[in-house]
């Protein structure tokens, strides 16, 4: 087979997002068709003369439509932004790291506005449907990112993740998405959602498009990702919560992915997680996201809160109520608890439980605003585990009718490990 020139694989990509019969324009909201094609044809000229910039050197990759592009302004999903944002004096940090590394930027991708919600719905610019089936939502915050990477409107999608949002859109769209360590990579130039907890990581359609993904936007150097021996890894399956109440094909899909990392070797063990119920007791007071949302957005909500969705609206309406003396009795908590967590996952390699207890829901059905929330908690419920407790992530498509995603979290800093074992299970789940 030709191997295609990075022009070839841009085209392609240009295509798909032209197509009127695809999610383009509902997925893609700023295309940089020439600007993209001057860096894959750079990026050609460089492999003509053997010449690399590193890992992503020619990839095609899309961006979240919350990371500062110089020059303009930075909707995040928001009318409102839309309206009155002034343009971005610089590239965010990613965005500049991005491209020192050679990567081909195509488009920026639709949102949740302000990155408040697991559904992926948005009633400004659309919502993309689901590739799997155009009826039903794609997840978020990150919509956008999960449909152009299932779709091959890019090739890496770069989003964000404050409760869950790379992994609930990769889980519900079928790709992979990467939650990192939240300290390592910068979020200067992205707009903030909660900046006790965001964090930011790539979708892809493997595990080693989102390791070198990773490792650009974090300045390492970068390393052929090597899958870990499955046999005698120690992953427990994190009992409580995240298994109640799991659909059909969400319960299904996850029994057999035990069953076979029971056959690979691994040492599979139920781990009780009290740890789980005191993060619930804190969250009880009101969610840290919430309030930290209520601050950033407290004026613009004064002046303009009929221009924002309303389902957005009300989550920022209950930040706003959280008080002072409760939001950082929180934080002190959930310092605690942090240490606690990271003590307790001291004898594991990972801990494994569906990313989301539910498979997408119809847009249909959550255009009730008491069916989205519910949707929208369900959705969020195990990935903000991994936020709460400082923990990195990552979530693997598994076989099913509609897309399923298994989640495999790893102590802070254990990035790398993490993503050599999510190569290896990934392997296994393809075999």
């Amino acid at each position: 087979m030709k191997h295609l020139s990075c022009r070839d694989r841009l085209e392609q990509a240009l295509a798909r997002i032209a197509d009127p019969k695809g999610e383009g324009a509902r997925a893609c909201l700023t295309v940089y068709a020439e600007p993209a094609r001057a860096a894959a044809d750079a990026a050609d000229a460089r492999a003509k003369h053997g010449v690399s910039l590193g890992p992503l050197d020619g990839a095609i990759v899309s961006i979240k439509d919350l990371f500062d592009v110089a020059g303009e302004p930075t909707r995040a999903g928001s009318k409102v932004l839309a309206d009155e944002a002034a343009p971005a004096s610089a590239d965010a940090a990613i965005v500049r790291r991005l491209r020192a590394g050679g990567a081909v930027i195509v488009a920026k991708t639709n949102m949740t506005e302000f990155a408040l919600g697991a559904i992926g719905a948005n009633p400004h610019f659309g919502t993309p449907g689901n590739p799997r089936d155009r009826a039903r939502v794609p997840g978020g915050s990150s919509a956008g990112a999960a449909v152009a990477a299932a779709d091959g409107m890019c090739e890496i999608a770069i989003g964000s993740d404050t409760g869950g949002s790379v992994r609930i859109p990769a889980a519900l769209c079928g790709v992979t998405g990467f939650k990192p360590s939240r300290q390592r990579i910068p979020t200067a130039g992205a707009f903030p959602l909660s900046t006790t907890l965001d964090s930011i990581g790539p979708l892809a359609r493997s595990v080693a498009d989102c390791a070198k993904a990773d490792a650009v936007m974090a300045g390492d150097d970068f390393t052929p990702l090597e899958p870990l021996a499955l046999a005698g890894l120690r992953v427990g399956i994190a009992q409580g919560f995240p298994l109640d109440n799991l659909d059909e094909t969400v319960g299904g899909a996850f029994a057999a992915a035990i069953g076979r990392l029971e056959q690979a070797g691994v040492r599979l063990t139920r781990e009780p997680m009290p740890l789980f119920d005191e993060m619930r007791e804190v969250n009880a007071y009101g969610g840290i996201v919430q309030p930290e949302a209520c601050a950033i957005h407290k004026e613009r909500m004064a002046r303009r809160a009929a221009d924002i969705d309303p389902n957005i609206r009300v989550r920022l309406e209950r930040g706003c109520a959280v008080l002072a003396a409760d939001y950082i009795g929180m934080l002190y908590a959930r310092e605690h608890l942090v240490r606690a967590m990271d003590r307790r996952l001291a004898a594991l390699d990972a801990l494994i439980m569906p990313t989301s207890g539910i498979v997408a829901p119809t847009i249909a059905e959550v255009a009730d605003p008491e069916i989205f929330a519910a949707r929208n908690a369900m959705l969020l419920r195990n990935t903000s585990i991994g936020n709460f407790f400082d923990l990195c992530g990552v979530s693997l498509p598994v076989p099913a009718a509609l897309p399923v995603g298994l989640m495999l979290v790893a102590r802070n800093g254990q990035d790398r490990m993490l993503l050599r074992i999510a190569a290896a299970v990934e392997k296994m789940l393809a075999g």
